[in-house]
């Protein structure tokens, strides 16, 4: 939805319409007019127009910026922040002739595609033939069985393995109405430019087969790689991939057709000492996974992982073949928000700032 502000002409440092400069009368501008849009996602358009200008000034309102001369009688702005803006206009005879005008726009948690939505698809707290194991529905806080990894990763894992630009802090995490929310923040900590949270169920919470469920909403944007996945506990002791990873999902978003609309499940996994991985993927047929809560799932038994997406199955790997055994022993689940990497490279101009990553619960479910 549009909304547009219409404002009028307030001259500054004038009680006419001339000045006199170096001896010479200067005609100002009259009937200066501005139009402000929100064009939506923090992006908004300023339009004005006014006589017997010459050029037009604009600022925008957030702290680094100044005065800029406009081409034409429209600008651009996409703000990454939430909070209010004043927004000033300057019409110019010359350079020290001008008159200005100001207006406040609000920018929004909501605008930003920041607040948490109220619909979405929601999966049975129960399954036929299947046992409740166990579940964080967020209620009363983050539970003891989640444990958080602080830092960049070093030294012996430097940006996580993926050349990831966030600082991992168990501060960005909290529970907001029954809501686990992590939120990454563009932020210098720890010699990173960004900030985020990483946390596990490692030593705490571990399970072989069974169906998991994950409701969540996606953050969104270039360089946003948000995360839940598995990892084998056997990792102390055998490393990475020979524990096996189970990447329930995986998004990583932008602008391009089919990121933000795009969740990825993967298996990585040692054959015989050679690396290897494989996966598929679903993607929405309307909007993203920031408009509304949806569940990513995966089913486990002896023989095969299915993924599904709000119930609905869109991907098989079998498991069965003597060199993917990691796949039957016990893993423990994660959940992280990662900024940047060799996947979904970095962020840009584009990227709004912060980003959150919504949970409402995570239930796993085992064969009677």
């Amino acid at each position: 939805m549009k909304f547009i502000l219409i404002m009028f002409i307030l001259l500054t440092g004038a009680n006419s319409c001339q000045q006199e400069q170096s001896g010479e009368v200067v005609t100002l501008p009259t009937d200066l007019t501005v139009q402000i849009e929100e064009l939506g996602n923090g992006r908004v358009k300023a339009i004005f127009s006014a006589r017997d200008v010459n050029f037009y000034r604009i600022d925008f309102g957030e702290a680094k910026s100044n005065m800029q001369r406009v081409e034409g009688q429209e600008a651009t702005h996409s703000y990454r922040t939430p909070g209010n803006y004043t927004i000033t206009v300057q019409a110019h005879t010359t350079e020290d002739a001008f008159i200005s005008e100001e207006t406040q726009v609000e920018i929004t948690e909501q605008a930003l595609g920041l607040g948490i939505p109220t619909e979405g698809y929601e999966s049975p707290e129960s399954y036929d033939g299947y046992t409740l194991v166990w579940r964080d529905e967020f209620e009363e806080g983050i539970s003891p069985d989640w444990v958080y990894e602080i830092g960049d990763g070093c030294p012996n894992l430097c940006g996580w393995g993926n050349n990831e630009l966030q600082f991992y802090r168990r501060e960005n995490a909290e529970v907001k109405d029954g809501m686990l929310v992590i939120t990454a923040k563009e932020e210098n900590f720890g010699g990173k430019n960004y900030t985020s949270t990483r946390m596990k169920t490692q030593g705490k919470q571990s399970f072989t087969f069974g169906r998991i469920d994950f409701r969540a909403v996606l953050p969104k944007g270039q360089g946003i790689w948000p995360a839940f996945w598995m990892l084998g506990e056997s990792i102390t002791e055998v490393g990475w991939p020979a524990c096996g990873e189970i990447d329930i999902m995986e998004m990583v978003g932008g602008n391009a057709s089919g990121r933000d609309n795009t969740t990825h499940g993967t298996l990585h996994w040692s054959n015989n000492g050679t690396y290897a991985t494989s996966g598929g993927k679903s993607s929405l047929s309307e909007g993203i996974f920031n408009d509304a809560f949806h569940v990513f799932s995966i089913i486990w038994d002896e023989e095969k992982i299915v993924w599904l997406l709000d119930g609905q199955e869109y991907h098989t790997i079998d498991i069965t073949p003597a060199h993917m055994d990691e796949f039957r022993d016990p893993q423990f689940i994660l959940i992280n928000l990662a900024i940047g990497g060799n996947w979904p490279g970095n962020p840009d101009d584009s990227t709004i700032f912060p980003q959150q990553l919504v949970v409402d619960y995570v239930r796993v479910f085992q064969k009677d």
